[in-house]
Protein backbone atom coordinates (compact mmCIF):
# COMPACT_ATOMS: atom_id res chain seq x y z
CA UNK A 1 0.00 0.00 0.00
CA UNK A 2 3.05 2.35 0.03
CA UNK A 3 1.77 3.52 -3.81
CA UNK A 4 -1.68 4.20 -2.32
CA UNK A 5 -0.57 5.85 0.84
CA UNK A 6 0.99 8.67 -1.37
CA UNK A 7 -2.47 8.65 -3.85
CA UNK A 8 -4.48 9.30 -0.54
CA UNK A 9 -1.91 12.05 0.80
CA UNK A 10 -1.80 13.92 -2.24
CA UNK A 11 -5.56 13.63 -2.84
CA UNK A 12 -5.94 15.01 0.92
CA UNK A 13 -8.34 12.14 1.50
CA UNK A 14 -7.32 10.38 4.64
CA UNK A 15 -5.34 7.11 5.06
CA UNK A 16 -5.37 4.16 2.38
CA UNK A 17 -8.11 1.49 3.37
CA UNK A 18 -8.27 -1.14 0.48
CA UNK A 19 -6.92 -1.49 -3.15
CA UNK A 20 -8.28 -3.42 -6.00
CA UNK A 21 -7.48 -4.12 -9.56
CA UNK A 22 -9.47 -3.79 -12.98
CA UNK A 23 -9.59 -4.24 -16.66
CA UNK A 24 -8.12 -1.23 -17.93
CA UNK A 25 -9.55 -0.87 -21.26
CA UNK A 26 -12.76 -0.67 -19.63
CA UNK A 27 -12.41 3.11 -20.74
CA UNK A 28 -10.07 3.10 -23.37
CA UNK A 29 -6.93 4.47 -21.02
CA UNK A 30 -3.26 4.03 -21.14
CA UNK A 31 -1.50 3.56 -18.00
CA UNK A 32 1.92 2.95 -16.76
CA UNK A 33 3.64 0.79 -13.80
CA UNK A 34 5.01 2.62 -10.28
CA UNK A 35 7.81 1.15 -8.30
CA UNK A 36 9.53 2.86 -5.50
CA UNK A 37 7.45 4.50 -3.18
CA UNK A 38 8.09 4.56 0.63
CA UNK A 39 5.30 5.83 1.71
CA UNK A 40 6.11 9.27 2.89
CA UNK A 41 6.28 11.39 -0.82
CA UNK A 42 3.74 13.60 -1.05
CA UNK A 43 3.00 12.97 -4.91
CA UNK A 44 2.84 10.31 -7.09
CA UNK A 45 5.15 11.73 -8.98
CA UNK A 46 8.12 11.73 -6.46
CA UNK A 47 8.02 7.68 -6.70
CA UNK A 48 9.65 6.05 -9.84
CA UNK A 49 8.25 4.58 -13.27
CA UNK A 50 9.18 1.34 -13.88
CA UNK A 51 7.93 0.69 -16.91
CA UNK A 52 7.55 3.32 -20.77
CA UNK A 53 3.95 4.93 -20.44
CA UNK A 54 1.54 3.19 -22.09
CA UNK A 55 2.75 0.25 -20.90
CA UNK A 56 0.73 -1.83 -18.21
CA UNK A 57 1.41 -5.10 -17.00
CA UNK A 58 -1.81 -7.66 -17.67
CA UNK A 59 -3.88 -4.30 -18.98
CA UNK A 60 -5.21 -3.47 -15.14
CA UNK A 61 -5.32 -0.15 -13.09
CA UNK A 62 -5.35 -0.09 -9.71
CA UNK A 63 -8.61 1.49 -7.53
CA UNK A 64 -7.93 2.75 -4.21
CA UNK A 65 -9.72 3.39 -1.41
CA UNK A 66 -9.34 6.36 1.03
CA UNK A 67 -10.96 6.91 4.33
CA UNK A 68 -11.86 10.20 3.19
CA UNK A 69 -13.20 12.25 6.32
CA UNK A 70 -10.89 10.66 8.95
CA UNK A 71 -7.30 9.55 9.56
CA UNK A 72 -4.68 8.31 12.12
CA UNK A 73 -1.81 10.04 12.05
CA UNK A 74 2.07 9.59 13.28
CA UNK A 75 1.06 6.15 14.48
CA UNK A 76 2.93 2.64 13.16
CA UNK A 77 1.27 1.03 10.24
CA UNK A 78 -1.87 1.75 8.94
CA UNK A 79 -4.01 0.97 11.92
CA UNK A 80 -2.64 3.60 14.65
CA UNK A 81 -1.98 7.02 15.49
CA UNK A 82 -3.81 10.41 16.54
CA UNK A 83 -7.25 10.53 15.25
CA UNK A 84 -7.77 13.70 12.76
CA UNK A 85 -10.94 14.48 11.49
CA UNK A 86 -11.27 16.87 7.90
CA UNK A 87 -12.92 19.75 8.81
CA UNK A 88 -13.34 22.85 5.76
CA UNK A 89 -10.79 21.11 4.20
CA UNK A 90 -8.39 21.27 6.85
CA UNK A 91 -7.62 18.23 9.08
CA UNK A 92 -8.51 18.62 13.01
CA UNK A 93 -7.44 16.75 16.13
CA UNK A 94 -10.28 14.84 18.10
CA UNK A 95 -10.39 15.95 21.78
CA UNK A 96 -10.74 12.42 24.04
CA UNK A 97 -13.71 13.97 25.95
CA UNK A 98 -16.14 14.19 22.51
CA UNK A 99 -14.89 10.37 22.07
CA UNK A 100 -15.56 7.19 23.08
CA UNK A 101 -15.34 3.37 22.24
CA UNK A 102 -18.58 3.49 19.49
CA UNK A 103 -16.73 6.18 17.80
CA UNK A 104 -13.44 3.91 18.18
CA UNK A 105 -15.28 1.18 16.33
CA UNK A 106 -16.48 2.86 13.40
CA UNK A 107 -13.18 4.68 12.81
CA UNK A 108 -11.57 1.52 12.73
CA UNK A 109 -13.71 0.40 10.62
CA UNK A 110 -13.62 3.26 8.28
CA UNK A 111 -9.70 3.00 7.91
CA UNK A 112 -9.95 -0.66 6.85
CA UNK A 113 -8.77 -1.91 10.33
CA UNK A 114 -9.98 -4.42 13.13
CA UNK A 115 -11.46 -3.68 16.55
CA UNK A 116 -10.54 -1.00 18.68
CA UNK A 117 -7.50 -2.38 20.79
CA UNK A 118 -6.14 0.77 22.98
CA UNK A 119 -7.84 4.30 23.13
CA UNK A 120 -5.60 7.03 25.17
CA UNK A 121 -5.39 10.75 25.03
CA UNK A 122 -1.90 12.09 23.88
CA UNK A 123 -0.75 8.92 22.83
CA UNK A 124 0.66 9.89 19.47
CA UNK A 125 0.91 13.74 19.87
CA UNK A 126 -1.34 16.68 19.86
CA UNK A 127 -0.86 17.87 15.98
CA UNK A 128 -0.55 21.38 15.23
CA UNK A 129 -3.55 22.11 13.46
CA UNK A 130 -6.85 22.70 14.78
CA UNK A 131 -9.26 20.48 17.30
CA UNK A 132 -12.17 19.49 15.82
CA UNK A 133 -15.25 21.56 17.57
CA UNK A 134 -18.17 18.55 17.70
CA UNK A 135 -18.84 15.59 19.79
CA UNK A 136 -19.70 12.36 18.22
CA UNK A 137 -22.57 10.63 19.16
CA UNK A 138 -21.70 7.02 16.69
CA UNK A 139 -24.31 3.94 18.04
CA UNK A 140 -20.76 1.50 16.79
CA UNK A 141 -22.36 0.09 13.94
CA UNK A 142 -21.98 2.58 11.12
CA UNK A 143 -19.89 2.00 8.46
CA UNK A 144 -18.43 5.23 8.28
CA UNK A 145 -17.28 8.18 10.89
CA UNK A 146 -19.49 10.52 8.62
CA UNK A 147 -22.74 8.47 9.08
CA UNK A 148 -22.49 9.21 12.94
CA UNK A 149 -24.85 12.13 14.48
CA UNK A 150 -22.58 15.15 15.80
CA UNK A 151 -23.45 17.66 18.59
CA UNK A 152 -21.87 20.75 19.93
CA UNK A 153 -19.27 20.37 22.30
CA UNK A 154 -20.16 20.84 26.45
CA UNK A 155 -16.43 22.30 26.74
CA UNK A 156 -15.24 24.57 24.24
CA UNK A 157 -11.53 23.82 25.75
CA UNK A 158 -9.44 20.49 24.88
CA UNK A 159 -6.31 20.00 27.47
CA UNK A 160 -3.25 19.26 26.31
CA UNK A 161 -2.32 15.87 26.42
CA UNK A 162 -6.13 14.92 25.35
CA UNK A 163 -5.83 14.34 21.58
CA UNK A 164 -7.20 11.09 21.27
CA UNK A 165 -4.91 8.42 20.18
CA UNK A 166 -6.29 5.05 18.82
CA UNK A 167 -4.66 1.80 18.17
CA UNK A 168 -6.77 -0.68 16.23
CA UNK A 169 -6.03 -4.40 15.83
CA UNK A 170 -4.86 -5.29 12.32
CA UNK A 171 -7.86 -5.93 9.34
CA UNK A 172 -9.16 -9.76 9.53
CA UNK A 173 -8.02 -10.30 6.03
CA UNK A 174 -4.86 -12.77 6.35
CA UNK A 175 -5.32 -16.21 7.96
CA UNK A 176 -3.89 -19.60 8.46
CA UNK A 177 -5.19 -22.55 6.98
CA UNK A 178 -5.35 -26.76 7.34
CA UNK A 179 -2.35 -26.42 10.16
CA UNK A 180 -5.00 -27.14 13.45
CA UNK A 181 -4.53 -23.88 14.67
CA UNK A 182 -5.02 -20.42 13.78
CA UNK A 183 -1.42 -19.49 13.99
CA UNK A 184 -0.03 -22.51 11.52
CA UNK A 185 -0.80 -23.38 8.14
CA UNK A 186 -0.97 -22.43 4.17
CA UNK A 187 -1.04 -18.30 4.09
CA UNK A 188 -4.69 -16.82 2.65
CA UNK A 189 -5.38 -13.37 2.08
CA UNK A 190 -8.74 -12.20 1.72
CA UNK A 191 -8.13 -10.22 -1.61
CA UNK A 192 -11.03 -9.39 -4.66
CA UNK A 193 -13.72 -10.82 -2.71
CA UNK A 194 -12.21 -14.31 -2.08
CA UNK A 195 -9.46 -16.25 -0.10
CA UNK A 196 -6.54 -16.39 -2.67
CA UNK A 197 -3.49 -18.47 -1.41
CA UNK A 198 -0.16 -16.45 -0.80
CA UNK A 199 3.19 -16.91 -2.32
CA UNK A 200 6.56 -15.19 -1.78
CA UNK A 201 8.17 -13.20 -4.65
CA UNK A 202 11.54 -13.18 -3.06
CA UNK A 203 12.68 -13.95 0.77
CA UNK A 204 9.79 -15.78 2.13
CA UNK A 205 10.69 -15.32 5.56
CA UNK A 206 9.92 -12.02 5.47
CA UNK A 207 6.61 -12.40 4.49
CA UNK A 208 5.70 -14.91 6.94
CA UNK A 209 7.08 -12.89 10.31
CA UNK A 210 4.56 -10.05 8.90
CA UNK A 211 1.72 -12.82 8.80
CA UNK A 212 2.47 -13.88 12.25
CA UNK A 213 3.13 -10.22 13.35
CA UNK A 214 -0.48 -8.93 11.68
CA UNK A 215 -2.19 -12.78 13.47
CA UNK A 216 -0.98 -12.00 16.99
CA UNK A 217 0.63 -15.11 17.18
CA UNK A 218 4.33 -14.60 18.40
CA UNK A 219 7.51 -14.84 15.82
CA UNK A 220 8.26 -17.05 12.76
CA UNK A 221 8.89 -20.50 13.50
CA UNK A 222 9.13 -21.91 10.30
CA UNK A 223 8.33 -21.61 6.55
CA UNK A 224 7.93 -23.66 4.01
CA UNK A 225 6.89 -24.00 0.13
CA UNK A 226 3.07 -25.22 0.22
CA UNK A 227 1.17 -27.67 -2.21
CA UNK A 228 -0.10 -25.28 -4.49
CA UNK A 229 1.68 -23.12 -7.30
CA UNK A 230 -0.82 -20.85 -7.54
CA UNK A 231 -0.54 -17.83 -4.78
CA UNK A 232 -0.30 -14.54 -5.39
CA UNK A 233 3.05 -12.66 -5.56
CA UNK A 234 3.91 -10.63 -2.14
CA UNK A 235 7.03 -9.18 -1.34
CA UNK A 236 7.42 -7.69 1.76
CA UNK A 237 10.57 -5.85 4.11
CA UNK A 238 9.62 -8.26 7.49
CA UNK A 239 8.72 -4.68 9.23
CA UNK A 240 5.27 -4.33 8.20
CA UNK A 241 2.11 -4.74 10.64
CA UNK A 242 -0.23 -6.18 8.23
CA UNK A 243 0.54 -8.30 4.67
CA UNK A 244 -1.87 -5.30 3.30
CA UNK A 245 1.33 -2.71 3.44
CA UNK A 246 3.38 -5.20 1.06
CA UNK A 247 3.68 -5.31 -2.43
CA UNK A 248 1.64 -7.01 -4.61
CA UNK A 249 1.70 -8.97 -8.12
CA UNK A 250 -0.86 -11.56 -9.71
CA UNK A 251 1.90 -13.90 -10.78
CA UNK A 252 1.65 -17.38 -9.46
CA UNK A 253 4.06 -17.97 -6.95
CA UNK A 254 4.16 -21.27 -4.88
CA UNK A 255 2.45 -21.13 -1.83
CA UNK A 256 3.79 -20.82 1.63
CA UNK A 257 2.63 -22.67 4.70
CA UNK A 258 4.48 -20.82 8.44
CA UNK A 259 4.35 -21.97 11.58
CA UNK A 260 4.28 -19.55 14.32
CA UNK A 261 5.74 -19.40 17.95
CA UNK A 262 2.12 -18.96 19.59
CA UNK A 263 1.43 -22.29 18.12
CA UNK A 264 -0.23 -23.74 21.31
CA UNK A 265 -3.69 -22.04 23.14
CA UNK A 266 -3.48 -20.76 26.23
CA UNK A 267 -4.21 -23.89 28.90
CA UNK A 268 -6.53 -23.42 31.67
CA UNK A 269 -6.29 -23.97 35.23
CA UNK A 270 -8.71 -24.81 37.99
CA UNK A 271 -8.79 -26.36 41.98
CA UNK A 272 -11.57 -28.26 42.90
CA UNK A 273 -11.34 -30.49 46.13
CA UNK A 274 -14.00 -33.73 47.30
CA UNK A 275 -14.64 -32.43 51.01
CA UNK A 276 -15.59 -29.48 51.33
CA UNK A 277 -12.02 -27.29 51.87
CA UNK A 278 -12.07 -24.82 49.13
CA UNK A 279 -14.00 -21.39 49.40
CA UNK A 280 -13.93 -18.48 47.78
CA UNK A 281 -12.11 -15.78 49.69
CA UNK A 282 -11.97 -11.68 49.16
CA UNK A 283 -8.54 -11.98 46.89
CA UNK A 284 -9.18 -15.45 45.55
CA UNK A 285 -9.51 -19.35 46.08
CA UNK A 286 -9.19 -20.30 49.90
CA UNK A 287 -8.16 -23.25 51.43
CA UNK A 288 -9.00 -24.60 54.96
CA UNK A 289 -5.66 -26.70 56.13
CA UNK A 290 -5.46 -30.67 56.33
CA UNK A 291 -7.91 -30.93 53.54
CA UNK A 292 -7.28 -32.48 50.20
CA UNK A 293 -6.81 -30.40 47.25
CA UNK A 294 -6.64 -31.14 43.26
CA UNK A 295 -5.40 -28.49 40.16
CA UNK A 296 -6.10 -29.54 37.42
CA UNK A 297 -4.38 -28.28 34.28
CA UNK A 298 -6.45 -28.71 30.87
CA UNK A 299 -6.13 -27.20 26.79
CA UNK A 300 -8.55 -27.39 23.97
CA UNK A 301 -8.12 -30.03 21.70
CA UNK A 302 -5.45 -29.27 18.76
CA UNK A 303 -2.97 -32.10 18.86
CA UNK A 304 -2.31 -35.23 20.36
CA UNK A 305 -0.13 -35.44 23.38
CA UNK A 306 2.26 -33.40 25.22
CA UNK A 307 2.26 -32.69 28.59
CA UNK A 308 1.61 -30.26 31.74
CA UNK A 309 4.43 -28.79 33.54
CA UNK A 310 3.07 -27.51 37.21
CA UNK A 311 4.70 -24.61 38.41
CA UNK A 312 4.76 -23.46 41.86
CA UNK A 313 6.34 -19.40 42.18
CA UNK A 314 8.89 -19.29 45.23
CA UNK A 315 9.28 -22.74 45.13
CA UNK A 316 11.75 -24.93 43.36
CA UNK A 317 8.75 -28.05 43.01
CA UNK A 318 7.09 -28.77 39.63
CA UNK A 319 5.34 -31.47 39.21
CA UNK A 320 5.14 -33.07 35.07
CA UNK A 321 2.16 -35.38 33.86
CA UNK A 322 1.01 -36.82 30.08
CA UNK A 323 -1.57 -34.92 29.08
CA UNK A 324 -4.65 -37.69 28.66
CA UNK A 325 -7.72 -36.25 26.76
CA UNK A 326 -5.83 -32.98 27.04
CA UNK A 327 -5.59 -32.43 30.33
CA UNK A 328 -3.99 -33.91 33.76
CA UNK A 329 -4.68 -33.30 37.26
CA UNK A 330 -2.88 -32.65 40.15
CA UNK A 331 -3.76 -34.51 43.50
CA UNK A 332 -2.09 -32.20 46.71
CA UNK A 333 -2.49 -33.97 50.36
CA UNK A 334 -3.48 -32.22 53.90
CA UNK A 335 -2.72 -28.74 52.87
CA UNK A 336 -0.58 -26.60 55.14
CA UNK A 337 0.88 -23.01 54.79
CA UNK A 338 4.06 -24.56 52.31
CA UNK A 339 0.88 -24.81 49.90
CA UNK A 340 0.32 -21.48 50.03
CA UNK A 341 1.35 -19.38 46.66
CA UNK A 342 0.58 -18.57 42.89
CA UNK A 343 0.69 -21.67 40.52
CA UNK A 344 0.97 -22.01 37.06
CA UNK A 345 0.70 -24.60 34.50
CA UNK A 346 2.61 -25.03 31.26
CA UNK A 347 1.68 -27.09 28.20
CA UNK A 348 4.47 -28.41 26.40
CA UNK A 349 3.58 -30.37 23.19
CA UNK A 350 6.34 -31.72 20.48
CA UNK A 351 4.80 -30.78 16.30
CA UNK A 352 5.98 -29.51 13.24
CA UNK A 353 9.52 -30.97 14.13
CA UNK A 354 9.44 -28.38 16.94
CA UNK A 355 8.88 -27.90 21.14
CA UNK A 356 6.12 -25.45 21.62
CA UNK A 357 5.19 -24.20 25.19
CA UNK A 358 1.93 -22.33 26.41
CA UNK A 359 1.51 -20.87 30.29
CA UNK A 360 -1.77 -20.43 32.03
CA UNK A 361 -2.90 -17.54 34.16
CA UNK A 362 -1.95 -17.52 37.79
CA UNK A 363 -3.65 -19.63 40.31
CA UNK A 364 -3.53 -17.52 43.28
CA UNK A 365 -4.13 -20.14 46.71
CA UNK A 366 -4.57 -18.82 50.39
CA UNK A 367 -4.03 -21.48 53.10
CA UNK A 368 -6.25 -20.46 56.06
CA UNK A 369 -7.11 -21.32 59.58
CA UNK A 370 -9.83 -25.01 60.25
Amino acid sequence: MRETKVVCRELDCGNPVAESRGPLIEDGRRGVRLGGCYGNESSIRQCDIIEEPGVCNGEYYHHVTCSESVRLVDGAGLCSGRVEVKSNQSWASVCEADFDRQDAEVVCRDVGCGAPAALQGGLYGEGEGQTWDKEFQCKGKESLLLDCDTSDRENNTCLPGNAVGLTCSEPDDVRLVGGGSRCAGRVEWYDQREWRTVGAVKNQEDVAAVVCRQLGCGSTVSVLPGNTSRGIGVKCSGSEFSLRECRRTYELRPGLTVICSDLLVQPDISLTDSMGGVFRGHQGPEMFRGYNFTITCSTQPQYPGGSFLLTFTGSNRTHTQPAVNHSAAFLFPAADDSHQGNYSCVYDNYVFSHNFSSESELLSLVITGN
